[in-house]
């Protein structure tokens, strides 16, 4: 196994502890040698594994004291919170709690987004959009669905309809949202909890929207607004249903190892 390698999985389960409330904000993480001991590496390759774990904003290093643990759920910023989520999801109660704030965000920039390109001078070339549309359900249309590249093509789309809109900030957060569900396997299962080839109707009927150049009518904004309500909820709600089954999962594996 190879130096960086290690270094990664260490630093993870260190991120894991601390989101795991294990170390304590403001305490002193374990020092270099603690961990060069615990896990068996050289002084060096735990002094890159704790300069890592500093990387994702769980510590900072204090002149002469060591690496001090930050209160990463009170002062850690979106990449922060991108890791937090990574590592909350063997503590169910967590990860569900910021898988549901991650949702309401996305919803919100993800609606303001259709919106408003509904209602301005559309500068992506139909065409474009099309090709990847159809690329969307060429995926959805396969044996097995590769949800993660739907998905990324998906947060590509968003990515380029906040870009026409000028709203560069709203294109960061979605891009650190698509980051974070990308990283997590069952976020990104979740997203599908309807059918793949779902997700490319709505997509043509926006498109279909955009080419009429009439817009939505009042009732049409409003029930697609219900129906992005209603979808939201049954991600979360597949996110819980993923979770538990791991959960399960575990704990049978540990019955069977200690049997």
């Amino acid at each position: 196994m190879g130096s960086q390698t290690v270094v990664a999985d260490v630093a993870d389960e260190l991120a894991r502890r601390v989101a795991a409330g294990e170390y304590q904000p403001g305490d002193l993480m374990p020092s270099v040698r603690q961990v060069a001991e615990e896990f068996d590496m050289n002084r060096a390759t735990a002094q890159l594994t704790l300069g890592r774990l500093e990387s994702y904003g769980f510590v900072e290093a204090r002149r002469g004291k060591g690496f001090t643990i930050r209160d990463v759920r009170e002062a850690g910023g979106i990449d922060v919170y991108r890791h937090l989520f990574r590592f909350s999801i063997p503590m169910p109660d967590v990860a569900i709690e910021m898988f549901r704030d991650i949702v309401e965000v996305e919803r919100g920039i993800v609606m303001e987004a259709l919106l408003a390109y509904t209602g301005s001078e559309q500068e992506i070339d139909p065409a474009e959009l099309k090709a990847e549309i159809d690329e969307l359900e060429s995926l959805a249309r396969q044996e097995v669905p590769d949800f993660r590249q739907i998905l990324a093509i998906e947060v590509g789309l968003v990515r380029r309809l906040l870009t026409a809109l000028g709203l560069s900030m709203q294109r960061a957060i979605v891009n650190s949202i698509g980051e974070m569900v990308l990283d997590v396997p069952e976020a990104v299962e979740a997203f599908f909890a309807g059918a793949a080839d779902l997700h490319v109707l709505v997509w043509r009927a926006l498109v279909a929207v955009w080419d009429s150049g009439s817009g939505p009518s009042d009732a049409q904004l409003a029930l697609f607004e219900d129906l992005f309500g209603l979808y939201h909820e049954k991600v979360i709600a597949r996110f819980e249903e993923l979770l538990d089954t791991a959960a399960d999962g575990h704990e049978d594996a540990a019955h069977a190892a200690t049997a």
